[in-house]
């Protein structure tokens, strides 16, 4: 079976440039397209799953790093790499707190960019040497936590109701409600504003591109 790739990204440029670097690393891998969190939504939901997400941070439908929480909800299988214009290494620290396998450059050329998209699907985690620790201690805290809760506190993150997780998840509402006790309980917060606020920090706006 092919290797699948999605790459979601708003700028056709860039994905053409993604694609070639793509087929060049994976030959024979299906290519597929999103230009925004809800279409690459709807392309996992068609395809079941795909094996690498390359995602682009700015897209239209996301502010910060929800998207990747997202389509870690929606593609809990998936190695997701984000890939960006933006430099900081704040921003590779929290993509790699938040689970992504890679955080990538748009300014790369093609060869380097293949070359770490054929280490990523190898398995091999791809960020800029020398990534400084995050401060805070929420990396810990998500990572103590069971992947049910993981995807309960990722749903949690996307606005969804209890009743909208339980159905999304296959789950009973009362399962959701453990679920939360125990994340509040990991997160050392009581309720579910606290924990938002407490992920504010790798959700909220990352500016512009």
């Amino acid at each position: 079976m092919p290797n699948m790739i999605l790459i979601a990204d708003d700028h056709p440029l860039t994905c053409e440039g993604l694609a070639m670097a793509a087929r060049l690393a994976v030959p024979g891998a299906i290519v597929h397209f999103a230009g925004t969190i809800a279409e690459a939504e709807q392309r996992v939901d068609a395809i079941g799953s795909y094996q690498l997400i390359l995602l682009d941070l700015m897209l239209p439908d996301t502010t910060g790093f929800s998207g990747l929480l997202r389509l870690q909800f929606a593609d809990p299988d998936a190695r997701i790499a984000v890939i960006t214009a933006r430099q900081e290494p704040a921003l590779a620290t929290q993509a790699r707190e938040l689970g992504a396998v890679a955080f990538l450059r748009k300014s790369e050329p093609i060869d380097a960019l293949a070359a770490h998209i054929r280490n990523i699907v190898a398995g091999v985690a791809v960020f800029p040497p020398d990534l400084p620790i995050a401060k805070n201690s929420m990396r810990d805290r998500i990572a103590q936590l069971s992947e049910a809760q993981r995807r309960v506190l990722f749903a949690l993150a996307d606005g969804r109701s209890n009743k909208q997780i339980a159905y999304d998840l296959g789950i009973t509402e009362a399962t959701v409600k453990a679920h939360l006790t125990a994340i509040f309980r990991g997160l050392n917060v009581y309720n579910r504003a606290q924990a938002l606020v407490a992920l504010q920090p790798l959700l909220g706006s990352i500016g512009d591109e």
